[in-house]
This record gives C-alpha cells, structure tokens and sequence, in this order.
C-alpha cells in the first residue's frame, strides 16, 4: 500500500472515532443525575425558609403602613367635611353617608386604632 491510501484510511478512522466518541459524550450528558437534582432541590429550598419569613415581616409592616395612610386620608376628609358644614365635627358614619369615605376606609380605619391603642382616636362611629 501506498503512503497516500494508508494516510486516507487514518483519517476515515479517526473522524469515525470522532463521530463516535461525541455520540457516547452527548449521551452522557443529556439528563441531570440524581444527586444534581438533590443539590438543585435543597439550595432552592434553603433560599425559600430564608426568604419567606422575610416577606411575612414586610407584608405585616406594609400593612401598618397602609393602615396609616387611610388615616391621614379620613382625616383630611373630615376637615375638607368640616369646611363645607360651618366648623361642624362629623363622625365615621356621617362621612361615609356623605360619600367622602368608603366603607373599607372605616373598617381600615378602626382597626388602626384597636392595633394603636396609645393614640388618641379623632373620630367616633
């Protein structure tokens, strides 16, 4: 045999072990293995009990903060109430007769003044 044909048949073999060889690598590395997945699992679960507590503190706090502001928003409602009316002190109800306060800002309302005993209530029901 010639140089020429002996060299030719090394090529066609190593390609056909390339092409083999990538086959059998792809195949390994099609899937995730168990113990990658049991890694995967427990990080994820590690970042939610560090992460969910949080979130309950921030959601009591945006509560309280939202509580305060249907506050202030009844109280200036009853002073633009009191404008109208000749110096006329109105309650929670004649508010929400009126129109000027929803139903949900009194429930808001009073329940800011249960959770805050130690502050003085501007308006009675």
């Amino acid at each position: 045999m010639k140089i020429e044909n002996i060299t030719l048949i090394m090529i066609k073999a190593l390609s056909l072990i390339k092409i083999h060889g990538r086959k059998l690598w792809q195949k390994k590395q099609k899937a995730f293995t168990l113990i990658e997945m049991l890694i995967v699992l427990a990080i994820i679960s590690i970042l939610i009990l560090l992460f969910v507590p949080n979130l309950i503190k921030e959601k009591a706090q945006v509560q309280k903060t939202g509580e305060a502001a249907v506050v202030k928003v009844v109280e200036s409602q009853a002073q633009l109430y009191e404008l109208d009316h000749d110096n006329d002190k109105p309650n929670l109800s004649e508010l929400l007769s009126a129109g000027m306060i929803t139903q949900k800002q009194v429930t808001a309302y009073d329940d800011y003044y249960d959770q805050n005993k130690n502050e003085q209530r501007n308006f009675d029901d």
